[in-house]
């Protein structure tokens, strides 16, 4: 009997709390995803950092066997001084290459900084670079979010929602099922045309980079996560980049029409409507009506598209509403046959009385 009353009132409380369950489930599951990340982060690449460690050591101390005119203390000053400058996009191996801040690379950096991908490589040096870069990125940013939003939004007329609406009023297929087919096939051209066609561009372009490593530095492009492990153009030798300039430019054309062409499809995907209902889920019962209610704001194309597709037994019992110049000639009409006649003074107080 106890077992009942307990099994009444969890089901009782999982039904009243139904989306705070659900939104604790999330966030539990989010925090999971993160812990097995992280763990088989670990026992992939701790033994390689391991390997990676031993290896250094092992070539420094040849180097101080070899060269016992250097101290341990000098090199370890020279060590640190060249990545500390490595940090800041200067090498010291035999750097043949043009200067990192020139007009093209400064573009190339504010591209990156803008758009939040940040790949490190190349940083201001100075103080007053780092001031500038925060008072620039505090308006940078959210004006290039901005941007991004009003061009995804034109370009998800043309390349989502009237495709869409056209296919489904030439092949009378449902909506939902439409837009699933035509997401998944706008994020396979996508995935073709700037991650698989441009890897294997870069493999021609980059002479140490394999396919793989090609198309890990397109995906953590155009997803801005940015790690900078791998930048195009750092080459030291001009005889493998022999128009730096020019291949700086067009990567940052890339990296920006890709950013768009990816958030164009990630706002395919989030419109889906199983997307809409999976959201809804999580949602508080406020935030859930509320969305409900901006669901129903549909723009004059579909309301046209709705209107042309109502069925011909439902408009025929329909009340047929006249338009205004009928109603004002009907009052005409009435007004030229029931002439005005003022009423006395007399009659109204009769009637008041």
């Amino acid at each position: 009997m106890t077992r009942c009353c307990t099994g009444g009132r969890c089901a009782r409380f999982v039904e009243r709390h139904h989306s705070a369950v659900n939104f604790a489930l999330l966030v539990a599951g989010y925090v999971l995803y993160l812990a097995v990340g992280a763990a088989i982060f670990s026992a992939i690449e701790l033994p390689y950092e391991y390997e990676l460690r031993r290896e250094l050591q092992a070539a420094r101390r040849d180097f101080l066997a070899n060269n016992t005119c250097v101290s341990d203390a000098r090199l370890e000053e020279l060590l640190a001084r060249a990545l500390e400058a490595s940090n800041y996009g200067v090498s010291v191996l035999g750097n043949d290459s043009d200067r990192n801040w020139d007009f093209v690379s400064s573009l190339f950096f504010t591209s990156t900084v803008l758009t939040t991908t940040g790949y490190g490589h190349n940083v201001p040096l100075s103080d007053e670079g780092k001031a500038f870069c925060i008072f620039y990125s505090i308006f940078g940013i959210p004006f290039t979010l901005f941007f991004l939003s009003a061009v995804v939004q034109r370009i998800m007329v043309v390349v989502t929602r009237r495709p869409v609406s056209y296919f489904h009023h030439r092949w009378a297929m449902s909506k939902s099922k439409l837009a699933a087919i035509h997401a998944a096939c706008l994020a396979l051209l996508m995935t073709l045309l700037f991650l698989i066609i441009p890897a294997w561009i870069f493999i021609g372009l980059e002479k140490d980079w394999n396919f793989l490593e090609s198309l890990y530095f397109c995906f953590i492009s155009l997803t801005t996560i940015g790690l900078g492990d791998y930048v195009p153009g750092e080459t030291h030798s001009k005889e493998a980049n022999p128009h730096p300039q020019l291949y700086r430019l067009t990567i940052t054309a890339y990296l920006l029409l890709g950013l768009v062409c990816a958030l164009v499809v990630l706002e395919t995907c989030c419109e889906l409507p199983q997307m809409r209902r999976l959201r809804q889920r999580f949602y508080q019962e406020k935030a859930r009506e509320l969305d409900s209610e901006t669901t129903n704001i549909i723009d004059p194309e579909e309301r046209r598209d709705q209107l042309t597709d109502v069925p011909d037994h439902v408009t025929d019992n329909l009340p047929v509403i006249p338009s205004v110049s009928e109603q004002a000639a009907s009052l005409r009409q009435y007004s030229k046959s029931a002439p005005y006649t003022p009423v006395s003074g007399s009659a109204v107080n009769r009637k008041l009385r």
